[in-house]
């Protein structure tokens, strides 16, 4: 009985070699074939999204340039002598222009959004500083003197916009 046994263990290890074998192959066909899927449908999404990401580089671009406190002084004359109520024209005219945008910033980085939030910041801050100063005491003076030091030290939005322009050549 037991020699009858030993031929059968033999005639059985080549086919589970086999067996082993053959699921191996199977689970190594079906990932690559998981990781293939995948890429193809990255790939596709990649294709769909790469305009919406391009116009959001644009947008945020033209926002920034907006903001350039020399275009935005020049887009908003003051109403009146009152330094206040053009610094709040001022600054709800940036605000009114980041909340327009503020949908952006799904398509841009994490990086280039803080950046452009802290140009944002910057400017808003540059005229606020501006208001602030004894010196200027009319409307007219506090946009000389936001020019002035335009002009010295540069709109805070180059920064950003100089990423912006980094991050689409990273793009192609």
């Amino acid at each position: 009985m037991d020699l009858e046994i030993i031929p059968l263990v033999i005639s059985l290890i080549p086919a589970t070699l086999i067996t082993i074998l053959a699921i191996f192959f199977f689970k190594v066909h079906t990932q690559n074939e998981e990781r293939r899927r995948r890429f193809l449908l990255h790939r596709e999404n990649q294709k769909q999204a790469f305009p919406l990401r391009l116009q959001a580089y644009e947008r945020m671009a033209l926002f920034l340039e907006r903001i350039s406190p020399g275009k935005l002084l020049t887009r908003m004359a003051p109403v009146g002598e009152d330094k206040e109520s053009y610094e709040s024209l001022l600054i709800h005219t940036i605000d009114q222009e980041f909340e327009h945008n503020l949908s952006q910033q799904i398509y841009v980085s994490d990086e280039c959004w803080n950046t452009i939030k802290a140009a944002k910041n910057a400017t808003i801050a540059m005229i606020r500083k501006t208001t602030l100063n004894k010196e200027v005491d009319s409307s007219d003076k506090m946009r000389e003197v936001i020019l002035t030091e335009l002009v010295e030290k540069g709109a805070p939005s180059d920064v950003a916009l100089s990423k912006i322009k980094e991050e689409i050549g990273d793009l192609f």
